[in-house]
């Protein structure tokens, strides 16, 4: 169960990307197309509304926003200033990195709860009454976007389910740091498909040195 749970991040935002990108890419060809002078062409695509691109599109950003905070906590890309926690004795500084994530995993528990209520309150109650026959009473159904014309409360869940993650890779991090002492650490200055081990300038030289004395030897040889 935890390595599905462990790749979640990348996935909904492997396609979030995908489908943002997707979504920009038609309706840019639908933009370009209809201005070609072709009257049946322009006609059939101007029967297209493809005006909810844009919204979609800035929709899926946002939730990839709060999924990437959660992702960014489980790999260690968020930065942080640790100089002087690294400065100060073993045990102290177990106690202020697990104070830091037990910090973490509050705020975002906050925002978490608290955005689960705004959600609920937006007009989720509503729908879900309404779902499963419960009396409405006063509640009103809630606001929906302006082109979509989606519930609000459905784009709103990116901040109580993304915190909630969040919240729960802090607590990840912080248990695996109280029983093993290590922190996810990401190397900003690593590209995938570059060699990891380091290249010895002086080593480089000496061979090169070698090679170009070898080959004038040679050609020296053939003469």
């Amino acid at each position: 169960m935890m390595k599905y749970l462990d790749h979640l991040e990348e996935w909904i935002i492997t396609f979030l990307i995908g489908a943002a990108t997707l979504v920009i890419f038609v309706a840019v060809v639908h933009r370009y197309a209809s201005g070609l002078p072709f009257r049946a062409l322009q006609d059939w695509l101007l029967t297209i509304n493809m005006s909810w691109a844009q919204e979609l599109c800035i929709y899926m950003f946002v939730w990839m926003a709060k999924f990437g905070a959660a992702y960014g906590v489980r790999t260690g890309i968020h930065v942080g200033v640790d100089v002087l926690i690294n400065r100060l004795p073993a045990a102290w500084r177990k106690t202020s990195v697990l104070l830091g994530l037990s910090s973490g995993a509050l705020f975002t528990g906050i925002i978490a709860t608290l955005g689960a209520r705004f959600v609920w309150e937006n007009g989720m109650h509503y729908a879900v009454y309404n779902r499963f026959g419960i009396a409405l009473g006063d509640l009103f159904e809630g606001p929906i976007t302006p082109d979509l014309e989606w519930p609000t409360w459905v784009i709103y869940l990116a901040i109580p389910l993304g915190s909630s993650l969040m919240c729960f890779r802090f607590m990840q991090v912080a248990w695996n740091f109280a029983h093993t002492g290590e922190l996810p650490h990401h190397d900003h200055s690593h590209v995938d498909g570059l060699d990891d081990e380091p290249v010895n300038a002086t080593e480089a030289l000496e061979e090169y040195e070698e090679h170009k004395f070898d080959d004038t030897a040679r050609q020296g040889g053939v003469k």
